[in-house]
């Protein structure tokens, strides 16, 4: 299929569809993007806060909890009803639309009452709950758009993004998704029909609602780019972009104009909340464009995601490290002990240990002396790891071949991205010289084959410290 020159999709989270003045700004970005790109299709979070308003209520009701179900639904419908309200001049539409938001609203209390009678919540209940924010807002922008006389039509994205039965973290099935995702939008696109669509939500063959894991909503849209194909997938968020670091912590931060996939994806995977980890994978295979935009500030160009170039490694005007990110609230474990040198399969052993917790593993470090293995987890994970580890090797702890497992109080982990730090010699040394300036200790240290980041733990204390310390090599 020759590819598209024309379709943009835009995807625009939480905060940007959050209130009614933001409804507003997300649908004049619509209208200026319809006089350049002839096939626009939009993917919508939930209004902010409203997933976790429906995930708590959900929770509490599992646990026989029913008093603040009550407000709860007053809140989804004053919520949604008062940006409409505001937006919404046609009176027909004003009303077909909050019938239709009032129908999910009661499902959801129909949800909660079932799980309070069975006292849990399953995983496949759970994905039906936090489903119904993005079917709520999804029906609202379609509202407010079609109100300023835009072709456009709410789609649920569970008719077309087809996956397995994995509930709260499904994987799509991508040759069924592309018949059907082509089958459904292209037509509404031929028409001149704007799609609004779900983001992070999608149904197994059976029709039974998924959700693709919190955050997924940028997934969903980098999959639907790839598939139609679009020529360019736009996220809309709250920030001018990929930012040289958290300003929240350090307030010289500033906006990358461009950034490579190889560095995007490390800064997505070690705590840049600028894009869901799992948008990059779509994106390169079908070697489209991707850009990340402020709602809030329309004006700004924001961070264009360019190809790994074939000078890669050599830096970009000159800029050797990029961004520097930081995970909090991790936990090093540490397995231990002079029995293990030269045994082989204990690093099998303990990593098959961690998976069947369900823990990601972040950050490994290994001594050469084969005495110890390191790694990082969630804190909230941590101690359900070292539980499982002591039980694993319990023999190997009695026969003193194992001395201890252990894990340390809450640490972070500082990662330094830069495809220019492959052909820069020193760059190490001068991180590690910076944070010893800085009276930052490093606890463990950790760089991957590809060289395009570094990650060391410092203890939570230091954090704030060693983000400002490793900034200063990006400004200075």
């Amino acid at each position: 299929m020759p590819k598209s020159k024309q379709t943009l999709v835009m995807k625009f989270g939480g905060t940007s569809v959050g209130s009614a003045e933001a409804l507003d700004y997300v649908t004049q970005i619509i209208r200026e993007a319809r006089v350049e790109w002839p096939r626009v299709i939009v993917v919508t979070s939930a209004m902010s806060g409203v997933t976790n308003l429906l995930l708590d209520s959900a929770s509490q009701a599992a646990q026989g909890n029913t008093k603040s179900l009550s407000d709860a639904e007053t809140t989804l419908r004053e919520k949604h009803f008062a940006a409409m309200n505001e937006l919404v001049r046609n009176g027909t539409l004003l009303q077909k639309t909050k019938n239709e938001i009032n129908t999910l609203i009661f499902y959801f209390v129909d949800l909660c009452k079932a799980m309070a009678v069975l006292g849990e919540a399953s995983p496949r209940a759970l994905d039906a709950v936090a489903s119904l924010g993005e079917r709520m807002s999804v029906r609202l922008l379609a509202a407010v758009v079609e109100n300023t006389g835009i072709n456009a039509k709410a789609v649920e994205s569970t008719e077309f993004i087809i996956t397995n039965d994995h509930f709260q973290n499904a994987h799509p099935d991508f040759k069924a998704t592309t018949e059907k995702t082509r089958y459904i939008l292209n037509p509404l696109l031929d028409e001149g029909i704007v799609p609004i669509t779900t983001g992070f939500i999608g149904a197994t063959p059976g029709g039974v609602v998924t959700t693709l894991g919190r955050g997924g909503s940028d997934y969903s849209a980098a999959i639907i780019g790839a598939i139609l194909p679009a020529d360019d997938v736009w996220i809309w968020t709250d920030v001018d972009g990929v930012m040289t670091t958290d300003p929240r912590i350090e307030s010289s931060a500033r906006t990358l104009p461009e950034i490579t996939y190889s560095e995007i994806a490390e800064l997505a995977y070690f705590g840049a909340k600028v894009l869901h980890p799992k948008t990059i994978r779509p994106v390169i295979e079908a070697g489209i464009g991707l850009r990340i935009c402020n709602t809030f500030n329309p004006s700004h160009p924001g961070t264009r995601l360019i190809a790994n170039a074939k000078s890669y490694g050599k830096p970009v005007n000159g800029q050797v490290i990029k961004a520097v990110t930081a995970i909090r609230k991790q936990r090093l474990v540490t397995v231990e002990g002079r029995g293990m040198l030269g045994v082989p399969g204990v690093a099998a052993r303990t990593f098959a240990a961690v998976a069947s917790t369900g823990t990601s593993v972040p950050l490994i470090t290994q001594a050469s002396s084969e005495q110890s293995i390191c790694f990082a987890v969630p804190t909230e994970t941590a101690e359900p790891v070292v539980h499982k580890l002591e039980k694993i090797f319990s023999s190997e702890i009695e026969d003193n071949d194992i001395d201890r497992v252990w894990m340390t109080e809450d640490v972070s982990i500082i990662t330094i991205v830069g495809v220019g730090m492959i052909h820069t010699p020193g760059v190490a040394g001068q991180v590690f010289s910076q944070l010893g300036k800085n009276n930052v200790n490093v606890l463990a240290i950790a760089q991957g084959s590809s060289e395009v980041s570094i990650s060391m733990v410092v203890t939570a204390a230091d954090t704030e410290n060693a983000v400002k310390a490793l900034h200063r090599l990006i400004v200075s």
